[in-house]
C-alpha cells in the first residue's frame, strides 16, 4: 500500500498565514462597530468561532485544492 506524500509544513504555514490575514482583518472590521470598548479577550472570543469555521470548511480545503502540488515536498 502506498502512502500519500506529506505536505511541506513551511509551505502550508506560509499559505495559511497569507489566507488568515485577510479573513481576520475582515472579521475585525465587521465586529468593530459593536465591539468598541470591549477588552481584547472578549473580541477574540467573539471572533474565534467564525474564524475556525471559515478555516476548517473554507480556507484549508481551498489551500489543498488549489495549491496541493505546491505543498507536496519535491
Amino acid at each position: 500500500m502506498q502512502t500519500r506524500p506529506r505536505p511541506s509544513r513551511p509551505r502550508l504555514a506560509l499559505l495559511v498565514g497569507i489566507g488568515v490575514w485577510p479573513i481576520i482583518t475582515t472579521l475585525l472590521y465587521l465586529i468593530r462597530p459593536v465591539s468598541q470598548g470591549w477588552p481584547v479577550w472578549l473580541t477574540t472570543l467573539a471572533l474565534t468561532p467564525a474564524m475556525v469555521i471559515i478555516m476548517v470548511w473554507g480556507l484549508l480545503p481551498a489551500i489543498h485544492r488549489y495549491f496541493g502540488k505546491f505543498l507536496i515536498r519535491g
